[in-house]
């Protein structure tokens, strides 16, 4: 296996590479569910978790660019491994926007120097977490849920409600603190393996200096605001990657495996014209969808380079570029795996194929993020030149 960490393959080689091995047990861990430990650990080695990591703090000193890209490649042959990747420099990053520069180097070059994996306990709508001061210490007493990549985390990003502020807590703890229990509770019939479930905190431990609150002392600045841009801007190129994984394999399965319709006057199924339409609809579809994700990826980059010069009009204007790349992929994906049947036939149903986990693994994303409020965003903005209101998830 190629590294990036020893310097034996460059950062799109190696995640190729990877998808390639993820591919090969990528229906059994389908089956299975559960935590993907042996394939979080080859990220691991991969050295590619520090992607985005300045190398002056000893990571790659990529960008989102590149995150994205290689995102959607291995969502291409499994959504949950692609999430949870998305997610770790979600979390990761979220010390850029919230913290001090003091912690962000802290942060940035621990995980570049020992390949250390976030999990998300960050969940906004979720006030079930709550920090108590006994004595001259802050406890972490509730339960957090949606907590994708919690489990093999190695830090935890968490926000928490505090009865003294209205503004939430937001903080990094190790995941291995006394008191933290992450319970085996996600059974969506979807990504299966980003262990989105329950992280319950029984009087944990949170020291001060593990408190991101920097971002306070520039109140008006938007820059904190785009982590929901960014957590969005993942989601699109995970539900691409899906759909386009799921495009291929149909076509594999149409050229090699599906027997023409007896009336359809063809030797194979590929010569069949309602086949060729079909396939033909959705690679439009697809194409516009993934030129919308680039528009989404360039447009972040562009935000975050701004960092906290970044003005509300821009931050709004990001906002509804993502959004309308969310729209039209969200929608494109729920056609290309739903329609693959249709051009591939009955037997392609048969469970030993599991091609239903691409439909399961977009529908499930989509229903976390309901596009009919993005859409009526953008309509706002496309008429009345309204800007989409802040929020965890605009």
């Amino acid at each position: 296996m190629m590294s990036v960490a020893e310097g034996t393959g460059h950062y799109l080689d190696t995640a190729l590479q990877l998808a390639k091995e993820f591919a090969k047990t990528a229906i059994e861990r389908d089956e299975r569910g559960g935590t993907a430990k042996a394939e979080r650990d080859l990220l691991r080695k991969s050295g590619l978790l520090s992607l985005i990591i300045p190398k002056s703090l000893g990571g790659l000193g990529k960008d989102w660019k590149a995150v994205l890209q290689i995102t959607r490649e291995l969502a291409k042959v499994d959504g949950s491994l692609a999430h949870l990747f998305g997610y770790h420099f979600l979390c990761l990053t979220s010390v850029h926007l919230f913290g001090s520069p003091q912690q962000k180097e802290k942060y940035y070059k621990e995980t570049a120097e020992n390949n250390l994996f976030w999990g998300n306990t960050y969940n906004p709508l979720d006030e079930s977490l709550l920090v108590k001061r006994e004595g001259d210490q802050l406890k972490l007493i509730g339960k957090k849920s949606f907590c994708s990549g919690a489990k093999d985390s190695d830090r935890l990003l968490i926000s928490a409600k505090s009865p003294n502020q209205d503004r939430p807590v937001i903080a990094v703890i190790p995941t291995n603190r006394t008191g933290i229990i992450i319970n085996d509770d996600w059974d969506s019939f979807g990504q299966r393996q980003t262990d989105s479930g329950t992280v319950v905190f029984q009087d944990v431990l949170l020291k001060e200096e593990e408190i991101l609150n920097f971002y306070e002392q520039e109140p008006e600045s938007f820059f904190p605001t785009i982590r929901t841009h960014t957590a969005q801007t993942i989601l699109v190129h995970v539900l691409l990657g899906i759909a386009e994984g799921a495009f291929e394999e149909a076509k594999n399965y149409t050229k090699n495996i599906t027997r023409p319709w007896l009336t359809s006057k063809v030797d194979q199924a590929t010569s069949d014209p309602y086949t060729i339409r079909q396939y033909g609809d959705l690679y439009v579809q697809l194409k516009a969808a993934a030129a919308l994700a680039q528009d989404a990826s360039n447009a972040l980059q562009e935000a975050w380079d701004k960092e906290r010069a970044l003005t509300e009009q821009e931050r709004g204007e990001c906002g509804i570029i993502i959004a309308t790349a969310k729209v039209a992929t969200a929608k494109a994906a729920l056609e290309v795996t739903s329609r693959m049947f249709e051009v591939m036939g009955a037997r392609a149903t048969l469970g030993k194929y599991r091609f239903d986990r691409f439909w399961r693994n977009v529908r499930t994303h989509t229903l976390h993020d309901p596009i009919e409020y993005k859409i009526r965003d953008i309509g706002e903005w496309a008429l009345n030149g309204k800007l989409p209101e802040i929020t965890p998830y605009s």
